[in-house]
């Protein structure tokens, strides 16, 4: 690797992703001390197997996984597609399992589709950026990334849905698209999100949006999940509880409590300044991200990396708000944080290539 790509480097975000690794193992080491460690053990592995891949994706320069993101983007739809004919796991298609092992194919689809989008907008901007505003061009694109986000809602998965759907946004923001375009959009979201609840979402989808209206309507049942994330980050006040001792986790209240609710283990046991650290470590993290988007050497390392931000600004708004009842609970994962192979190693493969296009970045007023 060259001096001068190591010197360029953002290394605030690997030390803002290794500080979220860390912080999300000891919040797993104590939330499975009942479960033998398992999952514990199984994130420590991921971790292992994770940390050749991003060498290896941190030395080979972003340009490369451009030109073949093609090949990734295909690959990716048929996995999209292959997945729906798996068996349903609590009754979603979402998952291969290979042993004791299980992989998400919409987690690796966040890579191909990032660098296909990026690669897309650039080859129909072939004289200025205002060319993205042409409605055959803008369609393209929307396309582009309309294709995997349905097959992601069939198995269905509407949060990781969302999360392409706010990268997207975020890189047209970077290319330049029109207020006019936002607006319009908007208005349609406006217009469609009502119809939506009432003749498309199946009744498993209303009844989580009643619940983040009034969690009081089924305390017992639906309700009952969000009702304790909210009573183990209320307990822990500002210093948390303790490590191991947290009543909402440690006695089986708290539920799914390595995955979507592994924030609320760590309000509870960590208190208000383990939760806020998390917090400020993911602000950083986006924000040293969409600053890698404005000194990138080209459009398309500009684009990647501004959906990158996308992805990881959406994970922290939604996990974080579900398990604090502002927001709807979709089963979106805290990345780094939450127990997943797939979303641990997507993650990282994320950060490694937001690290290769800081690397090669040029010199701006925007440099700090």
């Amino acid at each position: 690797m060259k001096k001068k790509m190591i010197k360029n480097i953002e290394w605030g975000i690997l030390i803002c992703t290794l500080l979220l690794i860390i912080i999300g193992l000891i919040a797993l080491f104590s939330s499975t001390q009942n479960l033998d460690y398992e999952e514990f053990k199984k994130q420590a592995l991921w971790l292992g197997i994770s940390i050749p891949v991003i060498v290896f994706v941190v030395a080979i320069n972003y340009e490369f996984y451009c030109k073949i993101s093609p090949i990734l983007y295909g690959i990716s739809i048929l996995l999209l597609i292959a997945v729906l004919f798996t068996e349903a796991i609590n009754g979603a298609t979402s998952w291969f399992a290979i042993g004791p092992f299980s992989f998400q194919p919409a987690e690796f689809a966040k890579i191909a589709v990032v660098l296909f989008t990026a690669d897309v907008i650039v080859r129909l901007q072939k004289k200025e950026k205002d060319e993205i505003n042409r409605l055959w061009k803008l369609g393209i694109i929307l396309v582009t990334v309309a294709v995997p986000v349905i097959f992601i809602i069939k198995q269905p998965d509407y949060g990781t849905a969302l999360a392409f759907i706010v990268s997207l946004i975020f890189m047209l923001f970077v290319a330049g698209i029109r207020k006019r375009y936002i607006l319009i959009a908007a208005l349609l979201i406006v217009i469609l999100v009502p119809l939506a609840y009432f003749f498309i979402l199946p009744e498993h989808a209303k009844s989580r949006i009643d619940v983040y209206l009034n969690p009081d309507l089924d305390p017992r049942g639906a309700g009952y999940n969000i009702i304790q994330s909210k009573l183990a980050i209320g307990a822990g006040q500002a210093f948390g509880m303790g490590l191991l001792k947290g009543n909402q986790t440690q006695l089986g209240y708290l539920y799914p409590k390595t995955t979507d609710f592994i924030f609320a283990v760590i309000g509870e046991e960590m208190g208000f300044i383990g939760a806020a650290t998390v917090i400020v470590l993911y602000i950083i993290l986006v924000t040293k991200a969409i600053k890698v988007a404005k000194t990138a050497k080209d459009e398309r390392g500009s684009y990647v990396a501004a959906g990158i931000a996308g992805i990881f600004f959406f994970h922290m708004l939604e996990n974080i708000g579900m398990t604090m009842g502002l927001l709807p609970i979709t089963g979106i994962p805290l990345p780094f944080v939450s127990y997943g192979g797939s979303s641990l190693l997507t993650n990282l493969i994320l950060i490694a290539i937001l690290l290769n296009i800081s690397g090669y970045r040029q010199r701006t007023l925007f440099m700090e």
